[in-house]
């Protein structure tokens, strides 16, 4: 199967035009200052880009980035402008001619970003084998992945590396394609399902339990959307699953509780992130305005406090006192409830 998306991705796709479903395209409109930013990519990178989220998370200026999956380097070049001279970017892939498409045009992309060199690099290699990479331990400030994980073989082996790579307080922050249902096993052998992001989708729950295995304690849902398969011959064969693009973010942080629990502590928002004036969105149960106080559980408190976010927030409360569950947590299952993700005091 990583044969057969090489080729797909390599010599069956010459252009996002090329996909047969929607599964791995951007459906929201990126905001303004994004698509500022977009607009400077070269076009050669920008036609060969098969990404299905926006995987550009807030406070980038200095920090170290591994794009898993980079392909021609869209989403690299796009963060290259966000972390600076101070900053790099890591892309790795396994496909040569998506690889050939990025180095060409680092020099293009530092000119036009206004950097004083190119501070991208491009690795070969699989996802599953990022430790055989040039790449040290505990030195990743943000690990994100655009519609990637659903062709990796071995998915568990990633979610391993990832944690092994970030630094603590460290986050990964990605988009994938995920399925209501676990997928037969005939449908995972078709290669054009494959290549189109759906066979190799997880299900869900399988995917919150493999983070978890991985260390990820609290996997956090940022937003979601259906995926419609707009081809009736591949429709016919998924019959009745549905699938969803999906934006998780999910932090190292080893002391993170398996629930969400209260210990009456709080956080005001400073507002001083850039291009988020107004409001912090950690998640979508979390939609933090500036200036107002906002109760949080215990993990939400550590995940804001011993991450890159800390100097935007103004901390209330400790760990002295336990009050049980935070008020308003539950299971919910992703992708079926929107009014469930509702912004609001609760995890």
């Amino acid at each position: 199967m990583k044969e057969s998306v090489q080729n797909y991705y390599g010599d069956v796709l010459s252009h996002s035009d090329d996909l047969q479903t929607n599964a791995c395209c951007t459906g929201d409109a990126p905001p303004k200052y994004l698509r500022d930013i977009l607009s400077k990519i070269h076009d050669d990178v920008m036609t060969r880009y098969y990404g299905c989220g926006l995987i550009m998370p807030e406070h980038l200026n200095g920090t170290n980035i591994l794009d898993l999956g980079s392909g021609a380097g869209r989403d690299c070049y796009a963060l290259s402008s966000l972390v600076g001279d101070t900053g790099e970017v890591i892309g790795v892939d396994m496909t040569e001619k998506q690889l050939a498409v990025a180095r060409e045009h680092q020099q293009f992309h530092a000119d036009a970003f206004g950097l004083k060199k190119p501070n991208t690099r491009f690795l070969k290699g699989e996802l599953e084998k990022l430790d055989e990479l040039d790449i040290a331990p505990n030195s990743i400030d943000v690990v994100i992945s655009n519609c990637v994980i659903n062709l990796c073989t071995d998915k568990q082996a990633v979610l391993n590396h990832v944690w092994d790579l970030l630094k603590k307080g460290g986050e990964f922050y990605f988009s994938d394609v995920y399925c209501d249902k676990r997928i037969p096993e005939e449908l995972q052998k078709d290669e054009m399902l494959y290549g189109e992001c759906l066979s190799g989708a997880y299900y869900w729950n399988d995917f919150i339990n493999a983070a978890k295995k991985a260390g990820f304690i609290d996997p956090r849902l940022v937003s979601s959307s259906p995926i419609t398969v707009e081809n009736e011959a591949l429709q016919e064969k998924l019959g009745t699953l549905k699938f969803y693009s999906a934006t998780y973010r999910l932090f190292k942080l080893p002391e993170l509780e398996p629930a969400c629990e209260d210990y009456g502590q709080a956080v005001v928002y400073k507002g001083t992130i850039a291009h988020h004036p107004h409001r912090f969105l950690l998640d979508a149960h979390h939609s933090i305005e500036t200036g107002k106080m906002f109760t949080v559980c215990g993990n939400t408190y550590d995940m804001l406090f011993e991450s890159r976010f800390k100097e935007h927030f103004t901390f209330y409360g400790n760990k002295d006192n336990h009050y049980g569950i935070f008020e308003g947590c539950g299971t919910v299952i992703p992708f079926e409830d929107p009014d469930a993700l509702a912004g609001g005091n609760c995890c």
